[in-house]
């Protein structure tokens, strides 16, 4: 995974504890902990969940405080993690989508993030509904306007600089700024403000995969404590405010919520992605598409006037003769980079200079979820819709801008969270229904062992 954000930051000489001792509850006593978490979870008016670095390691994307933590390693003076993917095609753990139906139920209110992988909203967290205290490696902001942007490529700088990009509304045009913080850097009162207030009415903070270490952050649970609520911590060491939270999980954050979820009889929804990427015909024939396409292969189904070619180089681009008199059709194979579900797809383009294209712009979220229900149901990736066809008349060029479902992840089911619980003996589930009904499963002593992907 990238490093990019750890070999950006200023070198400080203190950057706090690290290479932090990893403790494991015991399976009979993780079980508890983690039934006593679904009970508070299902009576609570107002969930706020609090993530660090723990919720995205088994994306691939290591900690900073852990025995192989970035900052643990550098002070060692050992080697740093290799990439296992691309950074931007990191997807969503199953916390994060777990969070999503928490959400969609109307129990989590509101999340708070110090991580700058943009997997929250990634995974689909409603902005309104997020605040990322340390920035976003994927996001970039007009400081006139406010206006922000959601890349599919990790934005070049950090510390609130300039990047080489403008705001896109006509009216404003100013450039750009990343939104990661810097060591020296305040956090953004928008997003502390949010994070305070709901923090404040909070029943429960649930705390994820933080060592709770980094001031003034690592206080915001405890604004919950205030207003009569409680805060949970789920973490693999311990953490200077572990004696004021009503519980303290150690475990595996992923295998936690997992059975958190089982307990609520809640399913885990698959992770799809849809990346956008748009094809410009010139009359000199020009191709222009973004980032997660490692190459094209262009050709043409007249094989006689016009050569095939493989475009390698971002941007990709092909000049070709044309007559702008004559149509033709032109095949596009899109080799997929590192990280998406399938290797690669073909797109037939038909091109007639002589016709105008018909203009027209989709609604996107309608074409999204189209393309998401088509995803889900067939369990694989590669489906395409345009949702935007326009023409420019002065110089004649035609932009088509295509969705694609480049990744499709499927979750383990919440009734499989628990592999080390049914080895051995008759053991009953106990399952706390949103609807506040409580049911039981009964597993033989004969019955398969239960397996988990988590």
């Amino acid at each position: 995974m990238s490093l990019g954000y750890a070999e950006k930051l200023s070198f400080i000489e203190d950057v706090g504890n690290v290479g932090m001792k990893e403790y494991f509850d015991s399976p009979h006593a993780l079980r508890e902990k983690i039934e006593r978490l679904a009970m508070l979870i299902k009576k609570c008016r107002h969930l706020v969940v609090f993530t660090g670095a723990g919720i995205s390691t088994s994306c691939g994307i290591p900690d900073f405080r852990g025995p192989k933590g970035i900052w643990t390693l550098q002070r060692e003076g050992k080697a740093l993690p290799e990439a296992s993917l691309p950074f931007h095609r990191a997807v969503p753990s199953l916390t994060h989508m777990a969070l999503i139906a928490l959400e969609k139920a109307g129990i989590l209110k509101f999340v708070i993030s110090q991580n700058v992988d943009g997997l929250h909203l990634r995974s689909g967290i409603p902005r309104e509904k997020l605040a990322e205290l340390h920035g976003n490696s994927f996001m970039e902001t007009c400081p006139s306007c406010g206006a922000e942007y959601f890349r599919d490529f990790e934005v070049e700088t950090i510390g609130l600089k300039e990047t080489s990009r403008r705001c896109s509304d006509a009216e404003c045009g100013a450039r750009l700024k990343d939104t990661v913080l810097d060591w020296e850097d305040a956090l953004p009162p928008k997003e502390m403000d949010a994070a305070e207030k709901h923090c404040k009415v909070a029943d429960i903070v649930l705390c994820l995969g933080t060592s709770l270490q980094i001031t003034p952050a690592c206080n915001l649970p405890l604004k919950a404590l205030r207003g009569g609520g409680k805060f949970v911590i789920v973490n693999l060491q311990k953490t200077p405010k572990d004696k004021k939270a009503c519980l303290v999980i150690h475990g595996l954050v992923d295998k936690v919520i997992a059975g958190v979820m089982e307990l609520l009889n809640m399913q885990i929804p698959p992770f799809v992605r849809i990346d956008l990427f748009q094809i410009i015909l010139t009359q000199a024939m020009s191709i222009a598409m973004l980032p997660f396409i490692k190459s094209v292969e262009v050709s043409f189904l007249d094989k006689e006037d016009y050569k095939a070619a493989t475009l390698t180089t971002q941007p990709f681009r092909l000049k070709r003769r044309t007559i702008p008199s004559k149509a033709f059709e032109m095949v596009l194979k899109l080799n997929f980079s590192d990280g998406c579900g399938c290797s690669s797809i073909e797109i037939d383009v038909p091109v007639d200079f002589q016709v105008p294209t018909e203009c027209f712009n989709f609604d996107k979220e309608v074409v999204f979820q189209k393309l998401r229900d088509k995803a889900i149901g067939e369990s694989k990736c590669g489906q395409t819709d345009v949702v935007e066809r326009r023409t420019i008349l002065t110089p004649r060029s035609d932009i088509t801008v295509y969705a694609i479902v480049t990744n499709v992840i499927q979750y383990s089911q919440a009734g499989k969270a628990f592999p080390d619980f049914h080895a051995n003996g008759d053991l009953k589930d106990r399952v706390f229904n949103i609807n506040g009904t409580e049911s039981s499963r009964k597993h033989s002593k004969g019955s398969k062992k239960r397996k988990s992907r988590s």
